[in-house]
């Protein structure tokens, strides 16, 4: 079940529209064009990108539709003059896209999403496009980088209350993308089908007039398997208390404060004399990839994340540009265009893309040929995929099906890459990025 916006139509910035009614009135506005979304280069010291976000994008694309509150909206404050108005009301996306699976690792100037349509179409889903996959692109990378140091204990996405309540939807399935195990956002359950799971905070034994009181209450509704929050108060006391209200099948107990490498460590401990052998450890409180890091030596069983993981964990944006790298002359013939300034320069041109790959199937570069497809050895994998085709989305890029697809490609994508990539230290991306020109 997923629910995509009413209408996406004004998730757009003015110029796109006031570009649009110059085309018109040039009579340019119709010449097919290509566009591409790619990262001039990564976020400082990452070593490589993970693309997320496309299926909310296929999906808002489908609202993305003028109607009457639109163009009275347009109309009333003088954007565009009458004639682009009769054009948008007649709008609908006609064209191809071609992109990136999602969930898959990215470098720089990779083309992870492909525009093809009229000058007019394309333009006017620049800022729908990059505010989409900016952001979901940055937290499915620190997820990725989270659930990288955790090394195959459990993370939970829970930075609801960190960010906007769309934004946090957002955030937990790009987190689960990346290899985030479940949320505690209940509509991401529902729209996307992730797991959900929550159990109770601080206030809930707050409100009792004992810990006991607080534990007795959780367990006798929720079960023996729950997780209880053993810091509201004294640490050893709330775990004796557990065990003793629980007993030997309590599913967990919660840190979420202290020296959580040093408390995890004689918590576990504890829990083992106590005859808790299987009783888990789950670890919050503002933890990061360096956090969880830390934390690798201790007795941890799975990680809470919050705050750092749905603000990108020090990189909120991506960093994708839209860009037009094709058109067609007047003699119906495509030419490569591209900005030429130094600090912001790209290649025209359509591109193709495929990661070369040696004889084991570990990455060695990203190979973009300009005009056609690169030559592919044989071991190599091509990375783009039809998405839309003459306006209408492809089966299988939306839904909740979508995000477990996605986050199975994720695990695929990394495991072809060098294993620099679990380094936390900053570094170069851990393999270049090349070019074939084609063109003629």
């Amino acid at each position: 079940m997923t629910t995509a916006p009413t209408n996406s139509a004004l998730f757009t910035d003015q110029y796109e529209l006031t570009m649009l009614q110059a085309a018109l009135h040039s009579g340019a506005a119709h010449r097919r064009s290509v566009f591409e979304a790619f990262a001039r280069r990564l976020p400082d010291g990452r070593r490589y990108g993970v693309v997320a976000g496309t299926g909310r994008l296929l999906e808002s694309l489908a609202a993305f539709r003028f109607g009457s509150e639109q163009l009275d909206f347009l109309s009333s404050n003088f954007v565009v003059d009458d004639p682009t108005l009769e054009w948008l009301a007649d709008f609908s996306f006609r064209g191809d896209i071609f992109g990136y699976a999602e969930g898959e690792a990215y470098f720089p100037h990779s083309p992870i999403l492909i525009v093809e349509s009229t000058f007019a179409e394309a333009c006017i889903l620049e800022t729908l496009v990059l505010s989409i996959l900016n952001h979901d692109s940055a937290i499915a990378a620190a997820a990725s980088r989270m659930t990288g140091a955790a090394a195959g204990r459990p993370c939970i996405e829970m930075g609801s209350r960190r960010t906007h309540e769309e934004a946090a939807v957002a955030a937990a399935r790009s987190a689960v993308i990346g290899g985030f195990a479940s949320t505690s956002n209940l509509e991401a359950g529902r729209r996307y089908g992730v797991p959900t799971v929550g159990t109770a905070a601080h206030s809930f034994t707050l409100l009792h007039d004992s810990e006991r009181e607080a534990f007795e209450a959780q367990v006798a509704s929720l079960g023996k398997e729950t997780s209880l929050l053993v810091d509201t108060y004294d640490v050893e006391k709330g775990v004796r208390t557990a065990v003793d209200v629980a007993g030997p099948d309590l599913g967990a107990v919660r840190l979420d404060s202290g020296d959580l490498v040093a408390q995890a460590r004689w918590v576990r401990e504890l829990l083992d004399d106590l005859g808790n052998t299987s009783t888990k450890i789950v670890v919050t409180s503002d933890l990061d990839e360096f956090a969880i890091g830390l934390l690798a030596s201790a007795p941890v069983d799975s990680y809470g994340v919050g705050t750092s993981l749905v603000t990108g964990s020090g990189a909120p944006t991506a960093g994708l540009v839209y860009k037009l790298v094709s058109r067609q002359d007047d003699d119906g013939r495509f030419v490569s265009v591209a900005k030429a300034a130094k600090n912001k320069a790209s290649v025209g041109g359509r591109k193709y893309a495929l990661r070369r790959l040696d004889g084991n199937g570990g990455a060695t570069a990203e190979v973009l040929g300009v005009g056609m497809p690169p030559a592919d050895d044989g071991d190599d994998r091509t990375l783009l995929h039809q998405l839309v085709r003459d306006g209408e989305v492809l089966p299988g890029w939306t839904g909740p099906e979508a995000v477990r697809r996605a986050a199975e490609c994720h695990q695929r994508s990394l495991a072809e890459l060098p294993g620099a990539i679990r380094r936390l230290q900053r570094g170069e991306p851990v393999i270049p990025t090349e070019y074939e020109e084609n063109n003629p």
